[in-house]
Formats: C-alpha cells, structure tokens, sequence
C-alpha cells in the first residue's frame, strides 16, 4: 500500500521537489540547481538521484511510493511526451518513459501551469472544487483547466494557455509569443504596467504614479487602494480585459471556480471584484454562478499538483 508521492516542479533556474503523505500533507520540500548545459541532459537523472537519495534519508522503500509527478515549463502530451521545452534546452522526447526508467517508479508529467492547477485544487485555494480554471497573472499570464478532476492536455498540450487569447486586433506592440493584441499584453503584471506608462505618457493628468521611480503592479493595485484616479481607471481596464476573456473561457468549460494566482494576486479583493464584476457583465447565463477565489499555496502549486498528478494518473 503506497504511503508516499514526489512532487517535481522543474524551472529554468531550479527544481523544486517535494515529499509528501499520500493524503496531501508536505513532509519536506527542498530544491536542487536546474542543469541546463548540454541540453538538460543532467535534470532528470539529477531529480532522479535527487528523490532516491531522500528516500534514503527518510528509510523509506520504493513499495511505499505510489510515484514521482513532474511539471514542466513547456506544451506536454496525455502520454508524458513533451514537445520542446526552451527554458531547459529540451527538444521531443518522453519524460515519462525516461524518469520511469531512472527511478524505478510510475511517473506523471505535465505543464507546470496545470500541475501548479492541480495543486490548488488539491489543497489550495480551490480545494472543494473538482472543476476549476487556475489563472496566473505574473510576468506573463498561465493558465490550468481540471474538469472533473483531471487535466485538460489538449492535442498539443497548449490547453489552458489563456495568455495568449487575443483580446485586441488593433494592438500594434507584439507579444512575447510573436502575435499581437494577447491577455498576456494587458493582465500580467508586466501588461499592467505597459498599460500604466502608455496612460502617464500619453496624458497630463495627476497621478501618485509619476512619483514611482520603477512602477510595478503593486505600486498601480496600491495607488488604486488609495483612490488615485488613474491607477483606478487601470486597475477597471485591467478587470475589464481579464473578466471579459474569462467569461469566454467559461463559456468552453464551465469551471466551478476561477483560481487566481501569481504575483498580481497579492493585490486581493480589489482584483477579484473588479474581475468578477465585469465577468458578470460579459458572461452566458447559465455560467454567472462561478466563484473567483484566491490561489494559496504560492510557489509550492506545482509541487503539490504534481503530487496529486501521480494519485489520479
């Protein structure tokens, strides 16, 4: 009877793992250095000696774990295939099979967006939900569906890739992933403050903001907390854009709850309501019911998802 499960949450910079009880309680979480010469040849067998070396620490057999979960920065397949992952060097090739084969023990692999969804659901801000849209808003904006527990691959494992709905045809700056007019260009926190310098340079209008030497999305969320005109009618633009997308999400399918995460997220109730409100505003009846909550676990998301990928494999 398996009374353990790893979670691996592998990032460009490092590898975030995690031992856990299979009832979803962390019992340790550290992290290792991302090795990313030679192609990233070294990652998996590093995660590998990794986990096997806390199994050792911890007296614990390989009967005892149900499995090792893995989330990854880049489109993966139902069967464990990624197609490219440009942040570790990696080309086409199963991560599935190949972990299975280093440690002995059943692998899950996924997008680390959908892993980090799972997690919430699992033991986060969406737990009690089975069917929830996960949204982070942080350089960029990422995104997870779980229906009825499970995650959403699509064919290409581009489900839940929501930054990249276009939101405006007469954008002319190009997104990150080269089209023009993107959520991401607007709701990240990188696309609250382009929006944020564009107003201040293209008016006359007084705003706290001008004396902010670098403005962020804190400073914006703040300045709005505390009544400033501008940053008020940003942090409206900014629920507008990011409530009417989503209730086109709702529309394909129908989550419980929205999960709202990311570095963004801290700013709270102020960007939950205004979120919701104009997700109200645009979205089909039968879907007005739909919560918005906050994400809660932070940076461990995709641990725990990754955990509980392994539990529902």
């Amino acid at each position: 009877m398996s009374k353990y499960v790893f979670g691996v949450d592998i990032g460009g910079t490092t590898v975030k793992l995690g031992f856990f009880t299979v009832e979803g309680e962390l019992l340790d979480k550290w992290e290792i250095p991302t090795r990313k010469d030679e192609g990233g040849r070294f990652i998996l067998p590093d995660v590998a000696a990794s986990v096997e070396a806390k199994m050792a620490e911890k007296s614990v057999d390989k009967a005892e774990v149900a499995g090792v979960g893995i989330g990854v920065p880049g489109p993966v397949k139902d069967d464990g295939t990624v197609l490219r992952c440009v942040n570790l060097g990696w080309g086409v090739f199963n991560v599935e099979e190949e972990v299975e084969k280093l440690l002995g023990l059943p692998a899950k692999v996924g997008n680390d967006a959908n892993m980090a969804s799972l997690g919430e659901m699992w033991q986060g801000g969406g737990k009690g939900f089975s069917s929830i849209v996960m949204v982070t808003l942080g350089t960029g904006v990422g995104g997870g569906i779980i229906i009825n527990g499970k995650m959403l691959y699509g064919t290409n494992g581009a489900g839940g890739e929501i930054g990249h709905i276009c939101v405006n045809d007469d954008e002319t700056e190009v997104c990150g992933c080269g089209k023009k007019g993107c959520l991401e260009q607007y709701t990240s926190a990188t696309g609250i403050t382009r929006m944020a310098e564009r107003a201040l340079n293209n008016t006359d209008r007084p705003s706290k903001l001008r004396n902010v030497q670098y403005i962020s999305a804190k400073e914006i969320f703040d300045a709005a907390k505390e009544g400033d005109d501008l940053a008020l009618e940003l942090v409206e633009d900014h629920g507008r854009i990011l409530g009417k997308a989503l209730a086109t999400v709702a529309c394909v399918c129908d989550p419980e709850a929205f999960v709202i995460g990311g570095g963004v997220s801290r700013a709270g109730d102020i960007l939950l309501k205004t979120t919701a409100k104009y997700y109200q505003q645009y979205v089909f009846h039968a879907c007005k019911g739909t919560q918005f909550v906050l994400a809660t676990l932070g940076n461990d998301a995709g641990i725990y998802g990754s955990a509980k990928a392994i539990l529902t494999k």
